[in-house]
């Protein structure tokens, strides 16, 4: 009886496959590697770290973008004034 082990390329597991049926005989999973205690409290203030970045970045970003939003509202504003001599057209009203 001819027997194939293959690597599963998505979770490394060893699969061994009969040669002749393409039975699956055998799976056994890779071995997990467990970290310290230290290594997963270092991992997890990274993470802090990280998502403090990120929410500072959108917290300056939420600023910026009011700001952006208010020149723009005080643009069109200024754009009404001056059209305001016209006659309001409605687009639909074209066709």
């Amino acid at each position: 009886m001819e027997k194939f082990s293959i690597i599963c390329p998505c979770c490394e597991a060893t699969l061994t496959v009969d040669a002749q049926t393409g039975a699956l005989l055998t799976h056994e999973e890779k071995a997990k590697k467990l970290g310290s205690f230290e290594d997963l409290k270092g991992e997890l203030d990274k993470q802090k770290e990280v998502r403090e970045n990120i929410f500072a970045q959108e917290t300056l970003r939420q600023k910026d973008r009011e700001r952006i939003l208010e020149e723009k509202f005080q643009a069109a504003l200024k754009r009404a004034d001056t059209d305001s001599d016209k006659p309001f057209r409605n687009p639909l009203d074209l066709e």
